[in-house]
């Protein structure tokens, strides 16, 4: 018999992130970094998979229907010896490639889930489907693409129609991906038509062009919280509580560290959970001590860590106050290249492992830029913005130069420095670890300006014919939350249980 201890259909999503300043010494627990949440979200719709009565599979089904072949199936089993749950990826028809994030996320959080809820040990979990939705900033807007309409599903879910299976059908989205409203299609006009919420990228994920936004760590956040949320009842896991965000938060770290080698300080998790904040990184060591997935103790260790007291990374929301001030957005620039993070990172600890009384004092430079830009954007003070930002840019071209790192390349520094004489531009930065991916700019949300920019950005694309684009995502201060399911509707299964109402 199957327990249903949750199994609830739920949709949560978790925004992306800009690095506005610390990029690199946010590395570092004796520093901190300022980092925003951005309105670009991804969401993840979590239901059950109905089955005949008697018919109880072991599956889970992951899709990103917004991409070629990004169908996932996995199945789960108890580990011996406390190892946790244990997924596998099923092949069934065209050859589906690994998706590491999902998998690493998938073996932590049922480890989780079946550790706090000991029931679902020996009574296992209900088949589900996850659906993956990512708002449109995330990824370069495709060279050549319908606005509206996305491959049909034979091509981009042959995983999962080719299943042998009858109850793991296909759960591809619409032939169109569904709009922003339910509202009514007008008479035709000569405008343009309106912009899809999930556009269809064309593409597979491998070959998807990054903007920036972070959506590693915003998926494997609203994957753990959509989990969560969906296989524990809400006396286990509530997101709407502290100790649900600390939760969240301490898993989707540890989940998030392990798919990427744990090199990164976690700060785009912490944005993803908690929102806008000034953040100081939790101490590597916390991960040491950890088995594995499937190893024996892993189960009990990864609970004890999560609900543990050992956590000292340092959530400040304080420090950012409410927000931005009034009539200021941070807005961000897509330039349409992939930067390579992880050997920009190990390229400059070698510098700073080599030149430590050099890197201390930089390191320390820039954590005073940290805590004045934090400081006059809490108090408000737009005057001061600019010469801070001015400030934060100058030190991490010193840092790039000294390390043989391009975090501001010369390309982006010629643009930035063209594009903060912009009026209505209060300061530019590469964030993050820099590179070629995207810039924010910090600038007068008013339409004018909006306009100012685009054109700037229309004519120096033309210019070096590069694609240059101000997105349309801006910064705010929210972080991971539950969804209206009404909203998603024509994602809900047909055959499954009817939505809970909101």
């Amino acid at each position: 018999m199957t327990y249903h201890g949750g199994d609830r259909t739920v949709v949560v999503s978790a925004p992306g992130k800009v690095l506005l300043a610390g990029g690199y010494i946010v590395l570092d627990r004796k520093h901190s970094g300022l980092v925003f949440g951005l309105s670009a979200r991804i969401h993840v719709l979590a239901q059950k998979i109905p089955t005949s009565t008697g018919v109880h599979l072991s599956e889970i089904v992951v899709q990103s229907p917004q991409f070629l072949n990004a169908n996932w199936r996995y199945g789960y089993h108890l580990a011996p010896d406390g190892g946790g749950i244990k997924v596998t990826q099923l092949q069934s028809g065209t050859h589906v490639e690994p998706n590491h994030f999902i998998e690493t996320t998938l073996n932590y959080v049922l480890s989780y889930i079946a550790e706090v809820d000991k029931r679902r040990a020996s009574h296992g979990f209900e088949a589900s489907s996850l659906i993956v939705l990512a708002d449109n900033d995330y990824y370069s807007k495709p060279k050549e693409s319908s606005s509206t309409s996305r491959p049909s599903s034979s091509s981009s879910s042959s995983s999962s129609s080719n299943s042998t299976n009858p109850h793991t059908r296909s759960l591809s989205a619409p032939e169109h991906l569904p709009s922003q409203t339910d509202a009514p299609v007008p008479a035709p006009t000569t405008d343009k038509p309106p912009r899809p919420r999930f556009r269809h990228f064309g593409t597979t994920l491998r070959d998807a062009h990054k903007t920036g936004l972070g959506s590693s760590a915003a998926i494997v956040t609203s994957l753990t919280a959509a989990l969560l949320a969906h296989y524990l009842p809400p006396d286990l896991f509530d997101l709407s509580t502290p100790q649900g965000k600390r939760v969240l938060h301490n898993l989707a770290q540890v989940a998030h560290c392990s798919a990427q080698g744990k090199i990164g300080s976690g700060f785009d998790v912490a944005s993803a959970v908690y929102g806008s904040c000034l953040y100081r990184r939790f101490s590597p060591s916390l991960l040491s001590k950890l088995p594995g997935p499937g190893e024996p103790g892993f189960g009990s260790a990864l609970a004890g860590l999560v609900d543990g007291e050992e956590w000292d990374c340092e959530i400040g929301k304080e420090q950012v106050g409410v927000g931005l001030p009034e009539g200021v957005a941070i807005r961000m620039c897509d330039v349409d290249c992939g930067t390579a993070t992880v050997s920009m990172v190990k390229k400059v600890h070698e510098w700073r492992d080599k030149n430590p009384a050099e890197a201390a004092e930089v390191y320390a430079d820039v954590q005073k830029k940290v805590d004045e830009l934090a400081g006059v954007l809490r108090e408000k003070d737009v005057a001061g913005i600019t010469p801070v930002m001015k400030g934060v840019r100058e030190l991490m071209r010193g840092l790039g130069k000294s390390s043989g790192v391009p975090i501001e390349p010369e390309s982006q520094e010629e643009m930035l420095d063209a594009l903060e004489k912009v009026e209505g531009v209060l300061g530019s930065v590469v964030p993050g670890a820099g590179g070629y991916d995207a810039a924010a700019v910090v600038m007068r949300d008013d339409e004018e300006t909006e306009k100012r920019v685009k054109a700037f950005l229309r004519e120096w694309s033309a210019q070096k014919e590069i694609r240059l684009r101000l997105m349309k995502v801006k910064g705010e201060t929210e972080g991971a939350r539950m969804e209206d399911v009404g909203e998603f509707k024509l994602w809900i299964r047909s055959d499954g249980p009817e939505a809970p109402a909101e």
